[in-house]
């Protein structure tokens, strides 16, 4: 269908004074902020942007009142894919790590890639700078590029084939890294559309996607997506008559379907960049940096720009997926003339949100880290560990695991004063100074802990209903814990078990412990009959614990010793016991005797402490 052009005089033309991502990429001298005033900054900047937002939901409703053929939902999960729900300023710099993307939708600009902010304008007739300066424009602007994509595929296209024709990116026509940085633009915007949010002013309600019917076996796979087909007994999933072993990830299909992973670092996915070159010495650093875009459109980037950057490493906020672009063995451009000895990793997000930060994001890049460390002999204890930094801060060369903004001859400033260096440091180095680690609290965001139960393998008994929502309203730590609400499945009368994933099943996306402690946490269950136990991912395979009862309607504290073979099992290609030097969580288990009533259950301070 045509798209009708808008009339200006009815149009709503707001503005906003914070445009994330506005930062200077030169800016130099600023002072170390301490972690309280880091803490602090962190709670006035997120307070600031939720009374911004508190304007978007009018606007987006008025999208879908132009736009009625649009999903529920869509403008809203791609605004927080693009940019947080925050206005992008959308510099166009040499230092760019990222395409640059403009307004609340994050829009292209060109600079290799689609002119969105061209097209949306052309569309809706109207002048270019009102799409890239006011927030109505930009929103209305996505939903006529949106709608404007529908018409040119077929009829039952679904949401997935819809997101990836409007993704922006200007790849070579059926280039396959180009087909896979849109793949990826889908899958994100369509998680964070399952998952839904309330936080800090951004709100998505929930909707829950039928992955199998967005996307081909392979694609899920890549993705980690969440699957809604289990089989308890096999360890696997069904998927469109493939068969898809959840421990290796691996794809097993008629002909022997390839991957992509990457050769250098297993959990890595593997599309090249052409912009690298030969070391010549030692590799010996690591660097630190934030995208100053997303992930797919990064990752689309380093494939075609004009300035001919790239990284090894880029990864995801929402789930700590990772992609290699360049091999380790080879130099990326990445960080100037310090590139010959470094290895790059890039974070997706904007250096001025803090929002972009995930726990999944942390523990995937300290995971990264720690890889490179044992393969390139760079010791963890020689990053980083001091207060966070805005600007230019040189640093020495001894330490080896820095960010953008402390090497010499730089004018980039990421990853920027919210990258946390004490919590990274502390995840590069499992049980340095003997305290105990939280892997949860559920004060800031569900962690690792942001899969339905339903959806989160090996699960019975339960209805696909079930729910995993973090809750403030009960603690037994703090202020909030994790509120399960495990609902029956009538079609059948099996006992519960319940597989609460930790990291969406992956191990990259959790935090490394040392063998020699103890794994425990609080939980509460409103209901008689239950008992917990914890799965570990160990050196060959994922290790079960012995189930502990638990006591209805009260707090109770359980822990299994990592070191001792009579609280193991052999669960998927363990041994039952925990073997290796160090492991992370892959699931708490809840079980109890079939039962038609909804049970609530509540956990808190999943916690690693040494013996």
């Amino acid at each position: 269908m045509r798209i009708r052009p808008v009339i200006l005089a009815l149009a709503v033309s707001l503005c906003t004074a914070l445009p994330a991502g506005a930062q200077s990429r030169g800016a130099t001298g600023d002072p170390a902020a301490s972690d309280a005033q880091r803490e602090s900054a962190i709670a006035l900047e997120q307070s600031s942007l939720a009374a911004a937002r508190a304007q978007w939901p009018a606007l987006f409703e008025s999208a879908y009142a132009r736009y009625p053929e649009l999903p529920r939902g869509l403008l809203e999960s791609i605004a927080y894919v693009q940019s947080r729900w925050t206005m992008l300023a959308g510099t166009r710099s040499q230092d760019s790590e990222s395409a640059p993307a403009v307004g609340l939708m994050g829009l292209y600009q060109g600079d290799g890639f689609v002119d969105q902010v061209g097209d949306a304008a052309a569309l809706l007739g109207v002048p270019r700078e009102r799409v890239e300066r006011e927030p109505y424009w930009n929103l209305l602007g996505a939903a006529a590029l949106l709608s404007d994509a529908a018409t040119r595929l077929a009829p039952d296209a679904s949401e997935a084939d819809l997101l990836a024709a409007y993704a922006g990116f200007a790849g070579p026509r059926g280039d396959a890294i180009d087909a896979f940085a849109r793949e990826s633009f889908a899958y994100d915007v369509l998680l964070a559309l399952d998952r839904g949010a309330d936080d800090h002013g951004i709100r998505i309600d929930a909707r829950a996607i039928e992955w199998e019917h967005q996307f081909g076996a392979d694609a899920l796979v890549r993705q980690r997506a969440p699957f809604v087909r289990l089989d308890l007994s096999r360890g696997s999933v069904e998927a469109d008559g493939h068969v898809i072993d959840q421990r290796d990830e691996t794809l097993h299909a008629p002909g022997g379907v390839p991957g992509i992973n990457s050769t250098d670092y297993a959990p890595a996915l593997w599309v090249t960049s052409p912009y690298y070159h030969s070391r010549g010495t030692t590799t010996s650093a690591v660097t630190i940096h934030t995208m100053q875009g997303s992930y797919a459109g990064s990752i689309a980037w380093f494939q075609n720009n004009p300035y001919s950057v790239s990284a090894h490493y880029l990864i995801r906020s929402s789930d700590g997926q990772v992609t290699q672009m360049v091999r380790e063995a080879q130099a990326a451009h990445h960080v100037g003339s310090q590139n010959a000895y470094t290895l790059g990793i890039e974070h997706e997000g904007y250096v001025d949100d803090a929002a972009w930060y995930t726990t999944a994001m942390y523990n995937a890049s300290a995971a990264l880290t720690r890889h490179f460390c044992t393969r390139h002999a760079i010791p963890c204890a020689s990053a980083y560990n001091g207060p966070a930094h805005g600007g230019v801060n040189v640093l020495p060369a001894s330490v080896r695991i820095k960010g953008h903004q402390h090497y010499t001859g730089q004018t980039h400033t990421d990853p920027g004063i919210h990258w946390d260096w004490r919590r990274y440091y502390a995840l590069l180095n499992p049980g340095s100074g003997g305290n105990p680690v939280t892997l949860d609290g559920f004060e800031g965001g569900e962690g690792h802990f942001n899969t339905a139960p339903a959806y989160s393998g090996s699960t019975t008994g339960i209805a696909a209903t079930s729910t995993a929502d973090r809750d403030c309203t009960i603690a037994r730590i703090g202020s909030c814990s994790e509120h399960l609400r495990l609902i029956d499945n009538a079609a059948n009368t099996q006992a519960w078990s319940v597989r609460f994933l930790s990291g969406s099943g992956t191990p990259s996306a959790n935090m490394s412990v040392a063998r020699n402690g103890r794994l425990g946490f609080w939980v509460y269950v409103a209901g008689s009959g239950f008992s917990v136990g914890i799965g570990v991912d160990d050196s060959d395979g994922t290790e079960r614990s012995t189930q502990r009862a638990v006591a209805a309607n009260t707090w109770t504290w359980v822990e299994w010793n990592l070191t001792d073979a009579a609280a193991w099992n052999a669960w998927v290609g363990g041994s039952g016991a925990i073997t290796a030097a160090s492991v992370t969580v892959d699931a708490i288990w809840l079980e109890r005797a079939h039962t038609t009533y909804t049970v609530n259950a509540y956990l808190d301070e999943v916690r690693w402490t040494p013996n």
